[in-house]
């Protein structure tokens, strides 16, 4: 079980330094669903291997840092139209 959490904690940060890099880089736009997604599943790897080791504050920002990754491609409510007065 402990091989598997390091595995998950690894494989976190791998996500959630390669969206850096690719977004850096250009290769991403911050409004891209794979970017968010890359963000979300490494920080929900850095949630299950920081509860594990104890380390809740590491866990309770990314937790946080989920939840920006799961609104952020949420799209936005349109704007009311205003009728254009003749």
């Amino acid at each position: 079980m402990k091989v598997a959490i390091e595995v998950m904690g690894w494989i976190g940060a791998a996500l959630i330094l390669g969206s850096y890099a690719l977004i850096s880089t250009g290769k991403l736009r911050a409004e891209s669903f794979t970017y968010q997604l890359m963000n979300v599943f490494g920080a929900a790897g850095f949630v299950v291997n920081s509860g594990w080791n104890g380390a809740l504050p590491s866990a309770a920002m990314n937790v946080i840092w989920m939840c920006i990754g799961l609104y952020a491609p949420a799209p936005a409510a349109p704007a009311p139209q205003i009728a254009a007065q003749n």
